[in-house]
């Protein structure tokens, strides 16, 4: 009797390791397939990961594509620029038109924010600046800074945007020959004159946002320029490169373009770009930034 039973207890826990091994089994089937998704789905991610990557790479090199590759020499001015995306794509956007025989246009616009949806607005902006009034059989006339500000806004403010979408731009109107510089500005920082001395003249500066409010003007500046005068126009993000935490320092940045004066144009905004690189956080850039240097020789 006492065999009978040893022989049932083996035959009972021989089936219990075997349903344990069927249980383990299962379980690392189970595990296996998760293992198996998880690889399927990773790779989808890197795959999808890659594609955004390389549409974004492509954004930026269009909208590189969009800005002046060789700036005009045209009469006594010459231009220089920095130009810096905190991401793939930047909400910054400048250029330089030649008008006429005797004018030269700049402008700069900076949209909220940055990346994508800010880089697209810059595009819409560039499309809609109107720099000239053209009157068939008599000619054209050169539109003030200030109207070419208010005829670009109205048409982002027409535009309705789904989100709170807006920009600060500047846009400035020199005489090549004479050194005559008119400038408007639509919330965008006043440009700043740099002396052949080293010190530096702040410039004013008014106007509302644009696409903000419908019929918005827009006050016209006059400045003007003097051989061996340079005039200065950034962005904000120019100015939080250079921030402390959350204090502003506009003083630093002012500081180190003036201690660099006796400089060639060309070596002051490389000398800049090296000073811009020791600031921290430099490597991961919290905001677009964007300087435009006009000489008068």
């Amino acid at each position: 009797m006492t065999d009978v039973t040893e022989e049932r207890v083996e035959i009972t826990a021989h089936t219990q390791v075997e349903r344990q091994i069927e249980l383990l089994q299962s379980e690392l089937d189970t595990l296996r397939a998760e293992v198996s998704h998880l690889r399927r789905r990773d790779d989808t991610i890197k795959f999808m990961m890659q594609k955004i990557d390389d549409e974004l790479r492509l954004a930026a090199r269009l909208q590189r594509d969009f800005m002046p590759r060789d700036f005009p020499e045209i009469g006594r001015v010459r231009f220089h620029s920095l130009f810096r995306p905190a991401g793939y794509v930047s909400g910054d956007l400048y250029d330089i038109t030649r008008l006429d025989e005797h004018h030269v246009g700049f402008y700069m616009a900076d949209a909220v924010g940055h990346g994508m949806p800010a880089a697209l607005l810059t595009m819409f902006v560039k499309h809609a600046l109107i720099t000239k009034e053209i009157t068939p059989g008599k000619g054209y006339r050169l539109l003030t800074p200030g109207q070419s500000l208010t005829r670009l806004n109205d048409p982002l403010v027409e535009q309705e945007l789904s989100q709170a979408t807006f920009a600060t731009a500047i846009y400035g109107i020199i005489n090549v020959h004479t050194g005559l510089m008119q400038f408007a500005t639509a919330g965008h920082p006043a440009p700043i004159v740099l002396k052949p001395d080293g010190t530096l003249t702040h410039l004013s500066g008014d106007g509302g946002l644009l696409g903000i409010f419908p019929s918005e003007t827009f006050v016209d500046f006059t400045l003007q320029l003097h051989p061996g005068d340079r005039v200065i126009i950034n962005t904000d993000g120019v100015e939080v490169a250079f921030a402390t935490g959350d204090q502003f320092d506009i003083t630093r940045w002012h500081g180190e373009l003036s201690s660099a004066h006796r400089l060639p144009s060309p070596d002051l905004i490389a000398n800049f770009a090296r000073v811009l690189d020791q600031q921290e956080g430099s490597m991961h850039p919290k905001d677009d930034l964007t300087l435009l240097l006009v000489d008068f020789i």
